[in-house]
């Protein structure tokens, strides 16, 4: 291993943790809770990091917050892992599945939270080394990071961000092996807004679809039309996506409703094309209802912007990946959105993809109740953050 002797004693330490780790991260998949509402997942944070020694914080109700080192430091570097579940049903069969119908960690965010809690628990043991070398280590667990808009709003109106010099995040990622790093520099992330269209019209009999304003019918105009016509709106170099995931009309084959909704995300990869969407989706989504004389109410909630990995931030990342032999590998931008954007909006740093597939195993997909994640991954993300941190203070 290509470690310097404190890094290799730092890591044993880790290895030591790694069972309770697994064991903490188990239970978390078990007990899922919803944005906002993860009030025992924080609390079991917050006892362990009191057990360690570290003063955590309840913040904007269900997140925590605890800082390690320096108090004034020359730099302080922030860890995010985000620890709210999904409204989806597990699949997986595991003895540590989810015990909450209708919740599950479908994406990794359980992962996520026992990896930042690993390395806070190492890194309480080098407190006093940190403080010397002048660096703060803020971790950061963050609630709500499902729901538009999500969580880091709050946390950046709580002043979470403040002092901060750099924030590090990982994303669990089944489409790499565990073992490997996806590294990006520049956006890795799509901008993501949530789009709701409530129509409303005189019903009636389909028998006499004449004398109603049809309501289904423009609903399935705006279902399909809307999607095509802003692609002819807008640059295709933005990278745009409007995807419906729930329509809903009438009850009976043979009414014609008086109200229906659609519901999706659109999602966009450039940012300039993203704030200059709204104006443009109420004009469109008009102009296709309009022959129809049905009424509608729009929703577009402002998601995320893209998460844009700034240079030296990756080329961190990779240095500390090889010096604890993870393997750094390109990775694309995706359409997923990631509100950990927010908190990189004045703060440089970067978000990394952290394999999870096993080795020759399959692969899986996120936001899918099938999800199995390589627990190998845990040690790997911590492990790299850890190293990330000791080089921020020439300790390792």
């Amino acid at each position: 291993m290509t470690t310097t002797p404190l890094t290799a004693d730092v890591l044993a330490t880790l290895d030591a943790l790694l069972p309770e780790l697994i064991g903490f991260r188990r239970d978390l998949h078990a007990h899922p809770e919803l944005s906002r509402e993860e009030v025992r997942t924080a609390a079991a944070i917050a006892d362990r990091l009191r057990q360690a020694g570290l003063t955590p914080v309840s913040v904007c109700g269900t997140a925590v917050v605890a800082d390690i080192g320096a108090h004034e430091a020359s730099h302080r570097i922030a860890l995010r892992a985000d620890i709210d579940a999904l409204p989806v049903q597990e699949r997986t069969g595991l003895d540590w599945s989810s015990t909450t119908r209708g919740v599950c960690h479908a994406c990794g965010h359980d992962v996520h939270t026992a990896i930042v809690l690993g390395v806070g628990l190492v890194l309480a043991t080098l407190s006093d080394d940190l403080a010397a070398a002048g660096v703060g280590v803020r971790l950061i667990f963050q609630h709500a990071e499902e729901r538009i808009p999500g969580g880091a709003h709050d946390l950046l109106e709580a002043g979470v961000m403040e002092g901060v010099d750099s924030v590090f995040a990982l994303h669990c990622d089944p489409s790499i092996d565990v073992g490997q790093v996806g590294l990006r520099e520049g956006a890795i992330t799509a901008a993501c807004d949530s789009v709701t269209v409530h129509v409303t019209g005189k019903g009636g009999h389909t028998s006499r679809p004449h004398l109603t304003e049809d309501l289904t019918f423009a609903l399935a105009k705006v279902v399909t039309e809307v999607p095509a016509a802003l692609s002819r709106r807008i640059d295709p170099r933005a990278g745009f996506a409007l995807v419906w995931g729930r329509v809903e009309a009438g009850v009976a084959s043979n009414v014609i409703p008086s109200s229906g909704v659609a519901a999706g995300t659109l999602r966009i990869l450039d940012a300039s094309a993203w704030d200059a969407i709204g104006d443009l989706l109420e004009q469109v989504i008009e102009d296709v209802v309009a022959p129809y004389g049905v009424r509608t109410r729009i929703e577009h909630v402002k998601g995320v912007p893209p998460v844009v990995n700034r240079g030296p931030a990756i080329a961190a990342l990779g240095r500390a990946a090889r010096a604890v032999d993870l393997t750094p590998v390109p990775t694309a931008q995706s359409m997923g959105g990631e509100d950990f954007s927010w908190l990189m909006q004045d703060t440089p740093g970067a978000l990394a993809r952290l394999g999870t597939r096993t080795p020759g195993g399959p692969t899986y997909d996120l936001h899918q109740g099938d999800l199995i994640v390589d627990e190998g991954a845990i040690r790997a993300g911590a492990a790299l953050l850890i190293r990330l941190v000791l080089d921020r203070g020439a300790l390792g």
